[in-house]
């Protein structure tokens, strides 16, 4: 799970008339472009964000920008920010900003930013925003699981000191999804991350009360993860998690993600593999 960065730069000096806001973003996308203090620019210019704007406002009053970023709607991957005060005119702004921030504004992982001003004051606070897969896709995004799981099973490979060989592809379980989405809504819900539930079930028991009479049974879970890419990779890169997915007992698969954006992890992934009798 990645967590809220958040990094503090403040410049001061005399009271003098700010720029306009539409300005510093554009001005701030053409350094991008163009790159700077010997950093390569980046094609991807900075999304305006209102709700960023927002954050940008909550962080002058004072303290940190994590907590800024609490009190706001906005959620946010990574994000890093910047505060001048005092220089002469626009392009006085512009300058400062880029000798000093350079690593910040050409950092591509940010992708949206978000301006507030203030008499002699500017904050811009840039951000990677907290993006999850809508509820509508979860049948692609469970295709997706299941396709790269299966790339994963048909090359030999490494799950910590175990060795595996290539093994056939499992396919993918309505009943084994359903299972799965009850554990990903119990943990979304009660905010908690174990495979153990909040009545004290295990992946067997709640694999059972969904219907399914499985022979063999086992569970990975995960928190944060955005896309179906990341989920699997962070599964296949953990020597427990991998050996599940290489196990040649398994042949059906099932699949769910719960997002809950008022949660700690904000997104909460089961997937449970398994057997019939």
């Amino acid at each position: 799970m990645r967590k809220l960065a958040s990094a503090l730069f403040v410049l001061c000096g005399a009271w003098i008339a700010m720029p306009a806001l539409a300005d510093i973003g554009d001005d701030l996308n053409q350094v991008r472009r163009q790159g700077c203090s010997n950093r390569p620019g980046v094609s991807q210019p900075l999304r305006a964000s209102k709700d960023l704007d927002a954050v940008a406002r909550e962080w002058s009053k004072g303290g940190r920008l994590r907590d800024a970023m609490g009190r706001s709607d906005y959620r946010a991957t990574n994000s890093a920010s910047m505060q001048v005060s005092g220089s002469s005119d626009r392009k006085a702004v512009v300058d400062i900003l880029k000798a000093n921030y350079c690593d910040t504004i050409t950092d591509a992982s940010f992708k949206e930013i978000g301006v507030y001003q203030k008499r002699d004051a500017i904050w811009i606070v840039v951000a990677a925003p907290f993006t999850t897969p809508a509820v509508k896709d979860a049948a692609k995004v469970s295709k997706k699981v299941l396709a790269l799981v299966n790339a994963a099973r048909s090359k030999a490979r490494k799950c910590g000191a175990k060795e595996f060989p290539a093994v056939p592809p499992v396919t993918l379980s309505a009943v084994l999804s359903r299972a799965a989405l009850v554990h990903s809504q119990d943990m979304a819900n009660k905010n908690f991350f174990e495979h153990q539930g909040s009545d004290g079930s295990t992946v067997g028991i709640r694999t059972a009360r969904v219907g399914y009479k499985w022979r063999t049974v086992g569970e990975n879970i995960a928190i944060g993860a955005q896309t179906a890419e990341v989920v699997v990779q962070g599964w296949i890169d953990s020597p427990g998690h991998c050996v599940n997915i290489m196990t040649p007992g398994f042949t059906e698969m099932g699949i769910a993600f719960v997002v809950d954006r008022n949660s700690e992890a904000g997104i909460y992934w089961t997937q449970v593999f398994a057997a019939p009798r």
